[in-house]
């Protein structure tokens, strides 16, 4: 009776996922039935012509109640569907609204960086070329150090060329740096 195996119980969603997968791997040739999207509901497709119409002031009888109910729960049915269908549209617009600004916004912010690294990589080249900053000099013996020792010393000459491209921005303002300033005021006040 030791040899019994107790049947798995999934106790958490993933156990539950576990299990449905080791069902579905068991038998790979056996086809998989995905259901389809649920479509939307759809109101009363055929008109339906309301024959006799209460007035307000018209005292129904009682053999009447029961007409009346229907129509009433079908007038509310159509006014719930009306509802949904505009509820559904607005939610519909104000997502694609949403993710419209999304993107304008991320499309700015990496316009931003790249005009950034764009102007700082003219500026190194420009210093380059005057022989104020000296090239980067890659040895053998530093090929063969450990990934943390060229990676704190990458970070060290990243730091020492930035510096170096600061002091050089300061002591002498550039071109690019004022046309900067144009192209910004142009952009308008953000929000």
């Amino acid at each position: 009776m030791g040899s019994e195996q107790k049947p798995f119980v999934p106790k958490t969603p993933i156990d539950f996922q576990k299990l449905k997968l080791e069902r579905l791997m068991a038998n790979p040739e056996k086809p998989v039935i995905i259901p389809e999207m649920p479509k939307e509901k759809k109101g009363f497709t055929v008109p339906e012509f309301v024959r006799n119409v209460m007035g307000s002031s018209a005292g129904a009888g009682s053999g009447e109640f029961h007409v009346y109910r229907h129509l009433r729960r079908k007038e509310y049915t159509r006014q719930k569907m009306i509802e949904e269908k505009g509820e559904k549209e607005r939610l519909d617009e104000e997502f694609q609204r949403k993710m419209e600004e999304n993107e304008r916004i991320i499309e700015e912010k990496t316009a931003k960086k790249r005009a950034k690294r764009l102007r700082r990589k003219e500026k190194l080249k420009k210093l380059k070329a005057e022989g104020l900053l000296k090239p980067k000099k890659v040895k053998q013996n530093e090929k063969q150090n450990s990934s943390e020792d060229e990676s704190s010393e990458n970070e060290n000459t990243d730091s020492e060329e930035g510096d170096a491209l600061e002091k050089q921005c300061d002591a002498q303002p550039s071109e690019p740096s004022q046309e900067n300033d144009k192209g910004d005021s142009s952009k308008g006040p953000e929000s």
